[in-house]
């Protein structure tokens, strides 16, 4: 049952690729949140993960020495044990091919290789239908930050982004 549900889910997100929206965020505020990190002064980025393997962004700019809070939330339907998603924030230069492979083999971690725990700036929990959590990062040097969902598959059918720190 779990292996047809994912080899389902799988289908449709080859099927969605390319119906994705990209967009990018620039330095204009997000939308008030009531959190803590919203009453501070920090900026907060709303991203959504799906049952189609895709987030609402693609790309995220920021400037050197910014904080921005990362909430992501999971506006799919199907069982966290199908189509769970997080947002993995990797520093800049990873590879992130094989750091979504080894993902991929660490279901018992949360799908955070324990032996690339290096490779990671931040990471939200993994996410069922509804849920939401947040990160908090800063960058004190420019560069590209790649940011995937480190759910079996996910990324290679296009759950991912980069962060742009300029």
């Amino acid at each position: 049952m779990k292996l047809q549900i994912l080899i389902t889910s799988a289908l449709v997100a080859v099927l969605a690729v390319g119906c994705g929206k990209k967009e990018t965020v620039k330095a204009a505020p997000a939308a008030p949140v009531t959190s803590s990190a919203a009453a501070s002064g920090v900026r907060v980025i709303e991203l959504t993960g799906s049952d189609l393997m895709k987030y609402n962004l693609s790309s995220i700019e920021l400037d050197v020495g910014e904080e921005v809070t990362l909430r992501l939330t999971n506006i799919g339907q199907m069982p966290k044990q199908a189509m769970g998603h997080n947002v993995v924030v990797l520093k800049a230069g990873t590879d992130v091919n094989a750091f979504a492979i080894a993902a991929g083999q660490s279901a018992m971690t949360d799908y955070i290789p324990a032996k690339l725990a290096d490779q990671v700036v931040a990471h939200t929990k993994m996410l069922g239908p509804k849920e939401s959590d947040s990160i908090t990062v800063k960058f004190s040097e420019a560069g590209e930050y790649p940011f995937l969902c480190s759910f079996p598959a996910h990324f290679q059918v296009g759950m991912k982004g980069v962060i742009i720190v300029k």
